[in-house]
């Protein structure tokens, strides 16, 4: 099956309780991310999430993943699916691993699967990409202002 996968990584300012709280707090969403606009459901594992992206100059998307991971400061992992599984899936997750009491390397990926990854790899390296930085560097911004 065909596979592709994204990495983003960035150095946070801020303790990793602080980057879980700011990542988790699905509500102040539509105040600062310019790639994940919404999320609304419960962050426990199995739950299902509806969650609207949009990365800057791309076509929005919303979705129903379904949370894998729920390790507070540490990991959020969901997965989601087109369709069907193996059409085209997504398992996204934003890991956050401390460098010290106030810096953490926070890395936000996902693995894409499915028959459709080759005709939306080009779309996946530009516009997805470009969505996974600017929302990691909003998140820095938003955490190591509000740790200070």
């Amino acid at each position: 099956m065909p596979r592709h996968e994204l990495l983003i990584e960035t150095v946070i300012e801020a303790s990793a309780e602080r980057v879980w709280a700011v990542l988790t707090d699905f509500a102040a969403y539509p105040q600062w991310n310019p790639f994940i606009r919404s999320i609304e459901g419960d962050l426990r594992v199995g739950a299902r999430l509806r969650a609207r992206i949009q990365p800057s100059g791309g076509k929005g998307m919303t979705f129903r993943p379904t949370v894998l991971v729920a390790d507070p400061g540490r990991e959020l992992r969901w997965i989601g699916r087109l369709l069907v599984p193996g059409v085209f899936d997504g398992e996204h997750r934003f890991s956050i691993h401390p460098r010290s009491d106030q810096a953490v390397l926070f890395q936000q990926g996902e693995e894409f699967r499915g028959l459709l990854v080759p005709f939306l790899r080009k779309s996946l390296d530009r516009d997805t990409r470009r969505g996974f930085v600017e929302m990691n560097e909003a998140l820095k911004s938003r955490a190591e202002s509000a740790s200070s």
